[in-house]
């Protein structure tokens, strides 16, 4: 696990899983799969806005909006892929709010270190990082 620094809430939802025993994380990481917030109506209607992970076998898209240096994360994940989901969610709701530096100071082992790398395969670990370090490209980018 990472020494650096995690931001308040993605900590907090670290938290969270690893107070769960191994055999409840899948549940909470599907809760969070019902919980992924829509995107904004400027998102939806211009899907082209949007990056395609290519880590996830789903697919899943993403943007940031970095507005007054607070950053903004939207993704789209299907309903059929609940694990995906859950992770973008994560990400979002973990995401949303941080200042860029914030954002860029999350350490990239973030996804390993929630308590998931025995309950989901390394494929969908790998996704949650691509999206992770996906979403981080876009804040450098736009700051």
């Amino acid at each position: 696990m990472s020494t650096t620094h995690v931001p308040d809430a993605l900590a907090e939802i670290r938290e969270d899983f690893l107070a769960l025993a191994e055999s409840e994380r899948l549940q909470l990481l599907l809760e969070f799969s019902n919980e992924l917030p829509e995107v904004s109506a400027e998102v939806a209607a211009h899907p082209e806005m949007t990056e395609r992970v290519a880590e996830c076998q789903s697919p899943v898209y993403i943007h940031l909006d970095v507005t007054d240096d607070v950053v903004t994360m939207h993704a789209t994940a299907p309903p059929e892929a609940p694990t995906t989901r859950g992770f973008a969610s994560i990400l979002v709701q973990g995401i949303t709010g941080l200042t860029a530096d914030e954002v860029l100071a999350i350490p990239d082992d973030y996804p390993q270190s929630i308590g998931l790398t025995r309950a989901v395969s390394p494929l969908r670990i790998a996704g949650m990082t691509g999206m992770l370090l996906r979403a981080k490209n876009q804040v450098r980018q736009k700051r």
